[in-house]
């Protein structure tokens, strides 16, 4: 099999980073490299998972499901060899001379979801030795052989793309977050992730699954190589959220979407940014990113459903006005009147 280049944005996540990297060394499968693109993290992440490499960081402990599960318990051997890039020399493909499992960029700033990843993605287009990029969130733990379904998934279906894992709460083990992706309704602008809510015991035909997706949940993407190429990296433009949306969307056309059950991913879901179906728990950057991207992801390709994304949206201000929340609902109102608003305060991106 050919190599895979795993992908990783941290963002003052560290210790959640470190968790994920215990569980990844411990992959089954038999060719891979992971790439760490740090956004401009300002509580020192960068040292302490240089720290972490050369065996003078222990891990965190975990939830006793997956330390019993063995997904990052007991720890790896240390130290690991790793290479240190800026972002020119990693997106140059950094030192040629050089093959190590991990890789640790220093970005500079915090350039969103998309940026950070698209730094890691142009250092393995720069290589050119791989076949697939699996894009995973910092704050998710994986079992060991997740990406060996994934890409097993994808030759099993030429057409693909993107691949989902089995996205499961790191919390509750047993209840799904999303069967690889989810299903996007243009008329109000919102998404509805697949299997939500769901057992992960429970298994679904996964063509089903396959035909009502329509797109990858961006905490588990496995990407082809061609898809890169033919497609090109993430649209940059809304730092946080529709970027997998808008991905998948523009390789439409050629690719199709897919699904590996028995890749299983447990995701702690919006712990950095809070990201909550509940208005009142909701942070003020979800609301801002989540709203704004709305209305720009629908004027960009669904323009005739923005009068009815427009009246969902205009409840969502008079939500916040009935729970009180002034200040959240001007800022939403701006937004909905195209006004250029900036984030309310700086984001965690990983």
């Amino acid at each position: 099999m050919k190599r895979v280049y795993v992908v990783i944005v941290n963002w003052n996540g560290w210790a959640d980073t470190i968790e994920c990297l215990e569980s990844l060394f411990r992959l089954d499968y038999p060719d891979y490299r992971i790439i760490v693109c740090d956004n401009g993290s300002t509580d020192d992440s960068f040292g302490r998972l240089v720290d972490w490499a050369e065996g003078r960081l222990a891990h965190v402990s975990t939830p006793d499901f997956v330390s019993r599960h063995h997904q990052t318990a007991p720890p790896v051997k240390k130290p690991i060899k790793f290479q240190i890039c800026n972002r020119a020399e990693a997106e140059a493909g950094g030192c040629f001379d050089a093959d190590p499992p991990l890789v640790l960029i220093r970005a500079g700033e915090n350039l969103g979801f998309a940026g950070g990843n698209n730094i890691a993605l142009r250092y393995a287009m720069a290589r050119d030795d791989f076949s697939h990029a699996w894009l995973l969130n910092n704050d998710t733990v994986v079992e060991s052989g997740a990406l060996q379904a994934l890409v097993e998934r994808m030759s099993e279906k030429p057409s693909a793309g993107i691949c989902g894992s089995t996205l499961a709460l790191y919390d509750r083990p047993d209840q799904i977050q999303a069967r690889a992706g989810g299903w996007y309704c243009r008329w109000i602008g919102l998404p509805w992730h697949l299997g939500q809510l769901g057992k992960v015991s429970q298994r679904p035909r996964v063509t089903r699954v396959e035909r009502w997706m329509n797109y990858v949940v961006g905490a588990s993407m496995l990407v082809s190589r061609d898809f890169l190429v033919d497609v090109g990296l993430m649209c940059e433009d809304y730092f946080l959220f529709f970027e997998e949306t808008d991905w998948a969307l523009r390789g439409g056309e050629r690719f199709t979407l897919a699904y590996a059950p028995e890749s299983v991913v447990y995701h702690k879901v919006g712990r950095s940014i809070g990201t909550s179906s509940d208005p009142r728990r909701k942070s003020p950057l979800c609301d801002y990113y989540a709203i704004r991207n709305r209305l720009r992801f629908t004027r960009r390709y669904f323009p005739e459903a923005l009068p009815t994304v427009w009246l969902t949206v205009a409840m969502a201000v008079l939500v916040r006005l009935l729970l009180g929340r002034i200040d959240r609902a001007l800022m939403l109102l701006q937004l909905l009147l195209g006004r250029d608003v900036p984030p309310p305060e700086k984001v965690r991106v990983a």
